[in-house]
């Protein structure tokens, strides 16, 4: 499912701007792995929501000091093992964390193709969340059409052109990353259109 026009983009970027986009889709992700962990009373959801804010706090050069290679272990700890789970949204909670897990590899050491890994795996979420509400008599065309042009769909793909978009404009680095976090933050709602406010 991987968008070939974003991906050459990505290694043009700098470290801090493949940080960011890494925690933009994290911060979208993560009402995934907060409602699934709250339903399952599974994991530290404070904790992960801790470690996503110490992301963005040390791209803001807020002077907040977290030892992100020690949080990889923690931040692992919270994947749901998805041989335990025999509920779909067991799966998109391990992808929310393991895109946070890429966010804090990022972070440490900034690689382009981590972060085209994380772009691709929100999309494939979210295309296996439509596909989970597709009518299952319809051909491998039709599904293939039916993702591609769906809402869910479209919107995740304007929300990662406007990552892009965000961090590639002549914007002081602080309001880029403002801009990105409320975006990002999306109202509350994930990629799945999922929002764990009860």
């Amino acid at each position: 499912m991987s968008d070939q026009r974003f991906d050459k983009e990505f290694y043009d970027l700098k470290d801090w701007q493949l940080a960011a986009y890494c925690a933009a889709v994290s911060e979208r992700m993560f009402p995934n792995f907060a409602l699934f962990a709250r339903l399952m009373e599974f994991g530290d959801v404070s904790k992960m929501r801790q470690i996503l804010d110490a992301v963005w706090d040390h791209l803001n050069n807020t002077g907040a000091k977290m030892n992100f290679e020690v949080q990889l272990d923690k931040v692992e700890e919270n994947m749901p093992d998805l041989d335990d789970f025999d509920m779909y949204g067991a799966s998109p909670a391990l992808d929310a964390v393991v895109a946070l897990f890429s966010t804090l590899n990022t972070v440490i050491a900034a690689d382009a193709s981590e972060v085209v890994a994380v772009a691709n795996m929100s999309r494939e979420s979210v295309a296996g969340f439509i596909e989970l509400n597709a009518d299952d008599q319809i051909s491998d065309d039709e599904l293939v059409k039916f993702i591609n042009t769906h809402d869910l769909m479209l919107q995740e793909d304007d929300f990662q052109a406007d990552i892009l978009e965000i961090i590639q404009d002549d914007l002081p680095r602080r309001d880029a990353l403002q801009e990105l976090r409320e975006l990002a933050h999306n109202d509350g709602y994930s990629n799945l259109g999922i929002s764990d406010s009860e």
